[in-house]
């Protein structure tokens, strides 16, 4: 019976791989790091390349002190729970990482998740009925989408961006296209409101126009929660996202963030917000009430991650400093990159073939890159999506500046 079934997937693997858009699966023989080494099929050895795609925003997938703090919650509380969280599946260090997570971003309370998209999967459902409207950014990430999915609240979709009480012809889609406050006026009769959107928008590291989407909150009485998955221990002076790098402390009511990117790398995610919404949330939230609770030594290294950021901005600081030396040194050589301060540094590249090609030639360079296509971004806006990380020394920026230019050039992608 799984004849037909069969014919018509291997149809669709070959069309994608006929239209550039497959996308190949690279082993990494070593531990994650701004060095990795990168084996072919079968071999346990690699050749060594400098890892410019890693969410290891501060350099902390690998870092001994979080290695070191993992190891000791292995020891003390075990490998795992066997166990949700309402029935034998918490212990102190989560009601511990809860708190210190809440201090960190400024927030009433916390709850855990196994990972971010669970977040976003288990937040809309409880809060949102058939009588509440949620408008939400064009280019939210799948985890937002898919949540707002299994909601029955009313949805509005803004331009990505827009502030304005417009309804416009989108040119990039042909479609109709509304801005965030005609969305918010046209959902007035509904009970509640609620904006969603990314705090850092992953493809471009286009960073949300928070305190607009504030101010018309406040204007019309909605809610705003905020996917701070690509900014929380980083973006704003202190690292604590982009509530603090937009300065609107106080004024958003849910943040969705992730423990796998800047916070160690590894896994887990958590919704933190106001005391009522976090709390009913613990008694409503399918993915919370149904999935094992996270595992002692990811919380541990969470923990040792958040204690790190707390006492210093040094991390952030290098950070920083690099995305800024990458931009500017790939502006300069002529490539066309989208402008903006988050160390998401995506280059326009815009053909699906050539995206994957430069990728494979930067691979000979020493530079470890993917080439982003359909459908993770939209046909014809195919691209290299740079991430800088703490670990990169000013060397190695320089040197994926270097290699891209003469990739760039023999490719005839610039001059």
């Amino acid at each position: 019976m799984y004849g037909k079934m069969k014919n018509h997937l291997r149809a669709q693997i070959d069309a994608i791989k006929a239209d550039g858009l497959y996308k190949n699966e690279r082993v990494i023989a070593t531990p994650q790091g701004a060095v990795i080494r990168v084996a072919p099929a079968g071999a346990k050895d690699g050749r060594e390349v400098v890892n410019f795609c890693a969410n290891n925003y501060l350099g902390l997938g690998n870092h001994p002190a979080i290695r070191e703090a993992a190891g000791k919650g292995l020891e003390e509380w075990g490998y795992g729970l066997s166990s949700v969280r309402f029935i034998c599946g918490t212990q102190e260090p989560h009601k511990l990482l809860e708190r210190k997570m809440s201090e960190f971003l400024g927030m009433d309370d916390t709850i855990l998740f196994s990972s971010c998209f669970d977040a976003n999967g288990g937040v809309f459902e409880p809060l949102l009925g058939e009588d509440s409207a949620v408008i939400t950014d064009s280019l939210n990430h799948a985890s937002i989408i898919d949540g707002i999915r299994l909601c029955k609240a009313q949805r509005w979709i803004y331009k990505h961006g827009d502030m304005r009480d417009v309804e416009e012809t989108d040119p990039d889609t042909g479609k109709a296209a509304k801005g965030l406050e005609r969305c918010l006026r046209e959902a007035e009769a509904c009970t509640f409101r609620m904006i969603a959107t990314d705090g850092v928008f992953s493809m471009d590291g286009d960073i949300v126009k928070l305190a607009g989407i504030c101010d018309l909150a406040e204007k019309y009485d909605a809610l705003v929660l905020v996917d701070d998955s690509h900014a929380t221990g980083f973006m704003g002076r202190t690292g604590r996202g982009t509530w603090e790098h937009c300065g609107v402390a106080g004024r958003v009511d849910i943040i969705t963030t992730t423990f796998g990117k800047a916070l160690g790398g590894a896994s887990g995610g958590c919704v933190s917000g106001r005391k009522e919404i976090v709390e009913y949330l613990r008694q409503k939230a399918r993915p919370y009430l149904f999935s094992n609770t996270v595992p002692p030594a990811i919380v541990a290294g969470t923990l040792k991650a958040i204690e790190m950021l707390s006492a210093s901005t040094e991390l952030r600081d290098r950070l920083e400093a690099s995305t800024k030396r990458f931009r500017e040194g790939m502006a300069k050589a002529g490539f066309d990159i989208r402008p903006g301060v988050h160390p998401i540094c995506p280059v326009m590249l815009y053909d699906e073939k050539l995206a994957h090609a430069f990728a494979e030639r930067l691979l000979d360079e020493g530079i470890y890159v993917i080439g982003f296509s359909f459908p993770v971004v939209p046909k014809g806006k195919a691209r290299i999506r740079v991430q800088i990380s703490a670990a990169h020394t000013p060397e190695q920026v320089d040197k994926a500046v270097a290699a891209f230019a003469k990739v760039g050039k023999d490719l005839g992608v610039i001059r």
